[in-house]
């Protein structure tokens, strides 16, 4: 994918790997992600949608520095147009980068929920009247903040991980499924207020399975698929409908909606490790060719947006 411009946030043909012990504690390396690319730009939000194991929370953690210490990394990412090595990235955690992460196990369960909230920095308390108004919106009662973690509820903690977030001065802000346990309108009050970031001029890399709600509030949405970028669409493309999506497999998600016929879609993704040669979409494609089969299509750029396909028109 060619950049014209310095993107808030730029990752550019990352790969992921493992290292793991086989039978007989023969080592090998587990590659999860392969050629990934997305971009997030000032002022608007990114929705990354996929099944389950396409990579999705592997990229968050990528870029947050985050990940276990038998990770192999390859590839380009860069914040503001500097890359970020492992030293960058921990002075960018927390600060300039915020994450919300999917398990609410990040919570830690010896601290009440307001000092993990405001933090423990010098500003703390002129945040207070932030956090007030960010707990009105999300529905969470002023006494939560005095609670511990334990004494929340799933979707509770979720929205507790997003006031977290959100509440400091993070200019790009990651949320790895934000809404799951929540009510649809906390979930639609929790992306509002996402939006209203990225109307800031801030950055959002919105991580999700809900692609009826992201649509309301992305600019963009990044379609994963077994740890590799399938297309890069505007929210426009997926509203408009199916003819205006370019790969097939945008197309069979944009089938799969309950609006648009709940239409299945056979086979299922492949797992790390057993991936087909050429591309991974090839085993359930109905567009499948011998050449499908054998080479990986390259991202190339087409009616506005980005696809990794030999037959997308």
């Amino acid at each position: 994918m060619v950049c014209k411009h310095e993107h808030l946030l730029d990752v550019q043909n990352l790969s992921v790997s493992f290292k793991m012990y086989d039978r007989g504690l023969v080592q090998k390396e587990l590659k999860v992600i392969s050629d990934l690319s997305v971009s997030v730009d000032r002022g608007e939000i990114l929705a990354v949608v996929g099944s389950s194991g396409s990579g999705k929370s592997l990229l968050a953690h990528a870029i947050m520095g985050i990940l276990p210490e038998n990770a192999a990394i390859q590839g380009a990412m860069k914040y503001q147009g500097e890359d970020m090595t492992p030293e960058y990235q921990e002075k960018l955690r927390g600060r300039q980068i915020a994450l919300v992460p999917q398990s609410v196990t990040y919570l830690d369960p010896l601290m009440r929920v307001e000092k993990q909230v405001l933090g423990a920095g010098k500003d703390a308390k002129k945040k207070i009247p932030a956090l007030k108004g960010i707990f009105n919106r999300l529905e969470l009662d002023e006494s939560v903040g005095k609670q511990y973690p334990y004494q929340l509820s799933g979707g509770m903690a979720r929205r507790v991980l997003v006031s977290t977030a959100v509440i400091g001065d993070a200019e790009l802000v990651i949320a790895d499924e934000p809404t799951p346990g929540m009510q649809t309108g906390q979930a639609i009050e929790a992306l509002r207020i996402f939006r209203e970031l990225a109307d800031e001029g801030k950055g959002v890399l919105l991580i999700t399975h809900d692609i009826d709600l992201a649509l309301n509030f992305a600019d963009k949405i990044a379609v994963f698929y077994a740890g590799t970028t399938l297309e890069l669409a505007s929210s426009g493309d997926f509203l408009s409908g199916e003819e205006s999506l370019r790969h097939p497999y945008s197309k069979a998600l944009w089938r799969a909606m309950p609006q648009n016929g709940f239409e299945p879609l056979d086979g299922f993704q492949p797992f790390s490790g057993s991936l087909p040669s050429g591309c991974l979409f090839s085993p359930r494609c109905s567009m499948c060719e011998k050449q499908c089969r054998q080479k990986i299509p390259e991202m190339r750029e087409l009616r506005g947006g980005f696809v990794r396909c030999f037959h997308a028109t």
